[in-house]
């Protein structure tokens, strides 16, 4: 098939900082493009570009489309030719409809009236088409997010797109949910759409793509035909070098019990007789890497949130004792005292201050080791911002650059030194690699297994199961809010987790 989209030595800058130096790629007609990169490698900002939220003039090179060269001002320009790009923070408005919101901006009026029937008509057939059994007036907020992002899709095929742009559509998703929108690319494939995949997800890229760009800091490194290659070789372009082992070895030996969670019970925070999470039990040792598996709406992050001071929940029973001591904790700010920190699943919302500096959000869980009577100490701040800068590799222009500015695995970094900076006995990381590349994934695990060298308490809660699997001493497996498994690390397989599950 023939070429259908080219950009041409696209360049561009934020002040100092090169984002882009002349990366070309090449995506063919009813076919399906991978493109794949570190964290901060700029896939992302050349998306933006194609999709014309950065306008024509604020970068160089070329962008040519059916042999045309388009200069987009703005999405709607882009859109108008049938390139339509899915962000990866979905822009849907949660309290619309799904139908309000697959035609917002493309409404099906006439003389300025919104013909109803005709809106849900058509909402009705693009669900049908992208697999969603949901009523067009169930409003946004009442789906979970591997729905909304059908409905995103929907959205897309409601402008009649022939160019589709996914920029980490399964990040958030369970496994059964990242199949399903994966058959949906190459069912789309099928009638003649073209797409574009980023994703860190490599067994999902080898899987769906015809062809891989690989792109590393702001330029094309290769391209080539998804034929005879493997996952290590698209790690090879992607980071410099080989990564011989995914999981770094561990050779700590965990030591008594320090954190403990008895018969912990926690009920709806509006709904106050359904039980969320119902008699857990569990328990961490010093040096011991704890793993928590289950299918997504298994209670996992609102067990996390509920130990972190009862940041979720209601009508909260049980007991959490450290060190063999009850705690009693009413607020989060008790948590962080008595040495317990938890990495949030949503960095964006509840992990960092996007329009504050990497500086001010890694000294905030610790304001006090940085402050003189009630005053923050500006340069102390700073040195220990760029302490932890070197420690854990924030890829940035300095401390004082907003983290809205980051990439996502480096924003993942600047929570995570927040939390080290506050040195903690007990960890709760909650998808502490959603998002992010091999590399950034490996220096964190990294940092994981020396906080246990440490004697710290980790507990990691992850969707996937090989990470599980690759980081744990043992695992716990949860379903329905319930804890319905516990296996030892040379027990566990992705089989025998998935088989308590199903068995539960």
């Amino acid at each position: 098939m023939g070429t259908l989209l080219e950009m041409r030595q696209i360049t561009k800058r934020f002040d100092r900082v090169l984002a882009l130096d002349e990366v070309s790629l090449e995506a063919r007609e009813g076919e399906i493009l991978a493109v794949v990169g570190e964290n901060g490698a700029g896939k992302s900002t050349l998306m933006k570009i194609l999709s014309g939220v950065y306008a024509h003039g604020d970068y160089q090179g070329q962008i040519f489309y059916k042999d045309e060269e388009c200069r987009f001002k703005s999405i709607k320009d882009s859109e108008k030719r049938g390139i339509v790009i899915i962000h990866q923070e979905l822009a849907l408005i949660p309290y619309l409809s799904i139908s309000e919101n697959i035609f917002l901006g493309n409404e099906q009026a006439k003389g300025g009236v919104i013909n109803w029937h005709l809106t849900y008509q058509k909402t009705a057939g693009l669900l049908e088409k992208v697999g969603l059994r949901e009523n067009p007036h169930t409003l946004v907020s009442n789906i979970g997010v591997g729905k909304q992002q059908l409905v995103e899709i929907a959205k897309a095929l409601s402008k009649r797109v022939e160019v589709l742009v996914l920029d980490e559509p399964t990040a958030a998703l369970n496994d059964i949910e990242s199949e399903n929108l994966l058959n949906l690319l190459l069912e789309l494939k099928k009638e003649g759409i073209t797409s574009i995949l980023i994703s860190h997800k490599l067994g999902e890229v080898l899987k769906v793509s015809d062809q891989i760009t690989v792109i590393r800091d702001g330029k094309t490194v290769e391209s080539f035909p998804n034929v005879d290659v493997d996952e290590n070789r698209i790690i090879r372009g992607m980071v410099g070098r080989d990564i011989l082992d995914r999981f770094p070895p561990r050779d700590t030996t965990p030591g008594d019990i320090l954190f403990e969670v008895r018969d912990w019970t926690v009920h709806h925070p509006e709904i106050a007789d359904k039980k969320v999470i119902d008699g857990v039990n569990l328990s961490v040792k010093r040096g011991e890497v704890v793993g928590i598996a289950g299918l997504m709406g298994a209670g996992r992050t609102e067990l996390a949130m509920s130990l972190f001071g009862g940041a979720y929940g209601s009508k909260i029973t049980g007991t959490i004792l450290k060190g063999g001591k009850p705690l009693h904790l009413k607020s989060v700010s008790q948590a962080i005292e008595n040495g317990i920190a938890y990495l949030t699943e949503d960095r964006k919302q509840y992990g960092l201050i996007l329009d504050e500096t990497i500086c001010r959000n890694i000294s905030l869980a610790n304001l006090n080791a940085v402050s003189v009577r009630l005053t923050v100490d500006e340069f102390k701040e700073k040195r220990v911002a760029e302490d932890y800068r070197g420690r854990v590799d924030i890829r940035a222009r300095d401390v004082l650059q907003h983290v809205k500015n980051l990439s996502g695995g480096n924003q993942q970094k600047v929570v995570l030194s927040k939390w080290l900076f506050a040195d903690p006995d007990v960890l709760i990381l909650d998808e502490p690699t959603r998002g992010i590349d091999v590399g950034a994934k490996y220096e964190i695990y990294q940092i994981i297994n020396e906080l246990a060298r440490q004697g710290k308490c980790v507990i990691v809660i992850s969707s996937e199961l090989p990470e599980v699997i690759g980081l744990s001493d043992r695992i716990y497996i949860m379903n329905e809010g319930r804890m319905v498994g516990e296996l030892a690390r040379d027990q566990a397989t992705q089989e025998s987790i998935m088989e308590h599950i199903m068995e539960s």
